[in-house]
């Protein structure tokens, strides 16, 4: 006998057959059947990085793989919801879809918006006027969620309070605080404070090249992942060039692998 799963039609149909098969109290699979939101979120922004991934390297195949496992989790979400009688997938789709036609106005409607740079501060109001109506959001920082990235997400509660004018006026007294907030790290570790007071400044002073990043124009994330890359780059061809004579990093010492990154960086430049 055919599976209902394999016999359903393509696409998401399929996929929602899939989904529901596997979460059958009676013969489902195990590991999906202990599963609950929480134990699924964790996944679901490692999935969401793997995505990132495949687009930085240009991979279009891994790419597609990627997104397909990205949108199983959205469906796993929604089969436990549809189990407790919250919502189910269809709701998720109608709801998005309704979101983007009304925060689409000129595309839906008969705003006038002729610009990207308009449309992002149309966005930008339909956000807020939207916040303003969760009677759950009270804040100005309410909605900033705080499973992101802490990099990312000093960002956008700094592009929060600055909406409503908490800001530096210009990019130069960013520079002034981070001076500061050297300085303060250099006298926390000067004093021998405890690493309590080390570690608060040192996340002042990531606080403030977030902000820093914001002024610049720059994704704070994306420049630190940028530097990742580079550092991990730079790294392996350390070790490629020790291992053409037979030896790795540990038979190194730093006065070498320090010529050797720099000659990394000069091949890197030519």
């Amino acid at each position: 006998m055919t599976d209902s799963a394999d016999s359903s039609p393509g696409g998401v149909d399929r996929l929602l057959a899939i989904m529901a098969k596997l979460r059958d109290p009676d013969d489902g699979c195990p590991w999906d059947l202990e599963q609950t939101f929480a134990t699924i979120a964790p996944y679901t922004i490692e999935e969401a990085y793997e995505v990132s991934d495949a687009i930085e390297s240009g991979d279009m195949a891994a790419l597609r793989d990627e997104l397909g496992d990205l949108l199983f989790q959205v469906v796993f979400y929604a089969q436990m919801a549809r189990e407790i009688g919250a919502f189910d997938f269809d709701a998720v789709v109608d709801g998005i879809c309704d979101k983007m036609i009304r925060r689409h106005p000129h595309v839906f409607g008969q705003a006038d918006i002729r610009s990207a740079e308009m449309q992002t501060v149309a966005w930008e109001a339909h956000k807020a006027a939207e916040r303003a109506a969760d009677e759950n959001r009270a804040g100005v920082l309410d909605g900033v969620a705080q499973a992101l990235p802490a990099l990312l997400r000093a960002a956008k509660l700094q592009k929060r309070a600055a909406r409503v004018g908490f800001d530096w006026p210009s990019i130069a007294p960013v520079f002034d605080k981070l001076d500061e907030e050297v300085t303060e790290l250099r006298m926390a570790m000067a004093d021998e404070s405890g690493q309590d007071a080390v570690a608060e400044e040192l996340g002042d002073l990531l606080f403030v090249c977030a902000n820093l990043g914001r002024h610049a124009g720059v994704d704070p994330e994306d420049a630190l992942r940028r530097a990742n890359a580079k550092f991990e780059r730079r790294f392996r061809r350390i070790e490629a060039l020790l291992a053409a004579e037979g030896r790795s990093p540990e038979d190194s010492d730093l006065a070498e692998m320090d010529a050797l990154w720099d000659r990394a960086k000069r091949e890197e430049r030519e």
